[in-house]
């Protein structure tokens, strides 16, 4: 009997662990690939070009204390490119006005003090009343078959499969580098 409990245990962990990287299911929701977004140089951008590919979506500010991160989004993009990875990077002025600069001011300030290749998509809204219809997407279950999330402050992470579906979410905090982003990547 015991050891049927344990195994039931095991079983669920299993399970739970699961739902926490992919979603129960897709059927109905869509993936990814009908956004077209402004560029940080007011082009378009359609998602359908990443078919195929993985996503790191992160909402970014030039004046956070997590500012610092675009670095390792940037080492992360240099080694995984190659890969069928790409990086999104979106602009943001929610969290306390740390991204006041006009996209012009935040393309010139990656470029210069972090060398920023990945694509950057023209400022946005990813929470409130006016959040972009991208940011909807990402933060609701109803539309993204994952989860429903919050953005909670500036350098937050979506990860997006090959198939175009959210996947995963990382807090702020965890650095770019993190052996989890690194491994969801490699995978």
């Amino acid at each position: 009997m015991k050891a049927y409990i344990t195994f039931l245990s095991i079983l669920g962990f299993s399970f739970g662990c699961q739902a926490q990287t992919e979603p129960a299911n897709y059927t109905g929701k869509s993936p990814i690939y009908s956004f077209t977004v402004k560029d940080i140089n007011g082009k378009e951008f359609s998602f359908e070009s990443l078919r195929g590919k993985k996503i790191l979506i992160v909402n970014t500010a030039s004046k956070c204390g997590l500012t610092p991160q675009y670095k390792d989004l940037q080492a992360l993009y240099t080694q995984y490119s190659d890969k069928n990875f790409i990086i999104i990077g979106f602009p943001a002025n929610n969290f306390l006005s740390q991204e006041p600069g006009a996209d012009s001011t935040i393309k010139e300030f990656c470029e210069i003090n972090y060398g920023v290749t990945f694509p950057m998509m023209s400022k946005i809204s990813v929470k409130g009343k006016d959040i972009a219809p991208i940011y909807a997407y990402l933060t609701q279950k109803k539309l993204n078959g994952y989860a429903d999330t919050d953005v909670s402050w500036n350098f937050q992470k979506y990860a997006i499969n090959e198939q175009g579906y959210v996947v995963r979410m990382w807090s702020p905090k965890v650095s770019p580098l993190a052996p989890d982003i690194v491994s969801w990547i490699t995978e």
